[in-house]
């Protein structure tokens, strides 16, 4: 019998502290959501305030939400994980968190954004530049193209609560990244 491996730190790592958040906001009926989980327009003298920016893409809204974010990132994030390095990968997750947080409390309204889709994204884009040759692949311009056309058009006609300009800055970030780093 073969033995389980802990074969993708950062992924595996992210996947549970992102399931201890989903418990504590189904516990505490969203409150602990609120407090460590989510970014949204506060005051600069809050320490947590600065937190948030990093840690709303560990909440989620529900287990559909976390299962629906989850599944890709275990799926795909090992292989990046492998090719790039953990440290790598927590950076591109680190970058997504910050850039995501900054826009959303820029942008007009008082909402307040979780979970981990623009992490999604950025390992979806990320994933489709991984391990083609030189050049611009083609299935890196396919995926883009329909992403990109989702997204806007949901953000157009859906009336949803998803954030999609978070998913076109986590898939900007993740291609963004990975176009520099075949260059090198």
């Amino acid at each position: 019998m073969k033995k389980i491996t802990f074969n993708s730190p950062v992924v595996l790592t992210f996947a549970l502290v992102s399931a201890c958040a989903l418990a504590a906001g189904l516990l505490t009926n969203g409150r602990s959501n609120l407090l460590l989980f989510s970014v949204y327009k506060g005051s600069f003298t809050d320490p947590l305030f600065y937190v948030r920016l990093f840690t709303h893409v560990l909440g989620h809204a529900s287990i559909s939400h976390y299962c629906n974010n989850m599944i890709l990132i275990l799926l795909v994030g090992p292989l990046l994980e492998e090719k790039y390095g953990s440290g790598r990968l927590a950076g591109i997750i680190a970058a997504v968190a910050f850039i995501t947080g900054i826009v959303h409390i820029l942008l007009p309204g008082n909402s307040a954004l979780l979970g981990a889709s623009g992490v999604v994204f950025a390992v979806i884009l990320l994933s489709s530049v991984t391990g083609s040759g030189k050049g611009l692949p083609l299935t890196t311009i396919i995926v883009a193209f329909i992403y990109i056309t989702q997204q806007v058009y949901e953000g157009v006609f859906a009336a949803d609560n998803i954030s999609q300009l978070t998913h076109i800055i986590g898939g900007t970030i993740g291609a963004v990244y990975g176009l520099t780093m075949k260059k090198k």
